[in-house]
């Protein structure tokens, strides 16, 4: 058997000048000027631009004092104002209102049937969501 032979060196790999990304974003922009400039229909020569105002002087903020501000630099608040009309009086059920306690279990059974389909539905979804939100598509308990 015969050594291998001993392959040349590759040659290097040179880009084309003008190929690259940025020189082909500098000609994409060029282009795009040069076609805005053409389309846009040129305005009569208007007098300089109005100066903007002069910025008002500047006044620096007034100096702080021990007696202006309390410790910790919170500024001070003013006290809470008592209410004037106490809010009615708490009743855990209406008399005559509908009072969850004293349903039936089958009254419960029946509430849990109507109402389990919708919830679970919900839970699918926003799991499905949050899977394709962290880009795992399959569910890896199923």
């Amino acid at each position: 058997m015969a050594p291998p032979a001993a392959t040349p060196p590759a040659p290097p790999v040179q880009r084309a000048p003008g190929r690259t990304i940025g020189a082909l974003a500098a000609a994409a922009s060029a282009t795009v000027a040069d076609a805005l400039g053409r389309l846009r229909p040129h305005a009569s020569p208007q007098g300089p631009a109005p100066s903007p105002a002069a910025p008002p002087p500047y006044q620096p903020p007034p100096s702080y004092s021990a007696a202006t501000s309390p410790l910790g630099g919170r500024p001070p608040h003013a006290p809470p104002v008592p209410e004037t009309d106490p809010p009615p009086a708490y009743s855990a059920v209406p008399a005559g209102g509908f009072d969850p306690r004293e349903l039936t279990d089958f009254q419960l059974d029946e509430l849990v049937h109507r109402i389990i389909g919708r919830v679970t539905r919900l839970v699918r979804t926003e799991l499905r969501m949050d899977r394709e939100r962290v880009g795992r598509l399959r569910d890896p308990r199923a």
